[in-house]
């Protein structure tokens, strides 16, 4: 199994509380951000179900284009997650975006290596998160969209 990550057939879009089998729901990946959110003291992430069909929009894109990159908009945050040969949990997901917590520095606000997965996670002005995945038989590819959008150039993430 690989894992990628960037600051699978396809699964439809979960409402709060939907779930399908081997699947995640809406609650799982908002309790998995706020897990490290509360960790820095910023104000918990609320599931937008707009942002999670824009986020499930790309997800399938990436797949069908059999590509990993961002999209390039910019109107809200993104974090994008990939595994190929494997399958994620939400916990797992937001476990290899905090890893990127080791590398950020707080006195100084900066990074020693990629850091904004982590601080897209904790950014303490962002209210809504909402998240899709996809899969083909090969890869899942994870995308999380973020509002109003984290890593803002020389401020503090919290």
């Amino acid at each position: 199994m690989s894992i990628k990550l960037l600051s699978a057939g396809l699964l439809v879009l979960l409402a709060p509380g939907q779930a399908t089998a081997g699947s995640w729901t809406p609650q799982e990946m908002v309790a998995a951000h706020n897990l490290y959110r509360t960790q820095v003291g910023v104000p918990s992430l609320h599931w937008s179900g707009s942002l999670a069909a824009r986020a499930q929009q790309w997800a399938n894109t990436l797949i069908q284009r059999r590509t990993f990159a961002p999209r390039r908009d910019g109107l809200f945050g993104e974090n994008l997650y990939e595994v190929v040969n494997g399958r994620a949990t939400p916990a797992e997901v937001l476990k290899a975006w905090v890893s990127e917590k080791a590398n950020y520095r707080y006195d100084s606000n900066s990074c020693s290596a990629r850091c904004g997965h982590y601080t897209q996670v904790i950014w303490r002005d962002t209210k809504e998160v909402g998240c899709g995945v996809a899969r083909d038989a090969q890869r899942e590819v994870w995308v999380c969209n973020y509002d109003p959008p984290g890593n803002v150039v020389g401020e503090r993430p919290y």
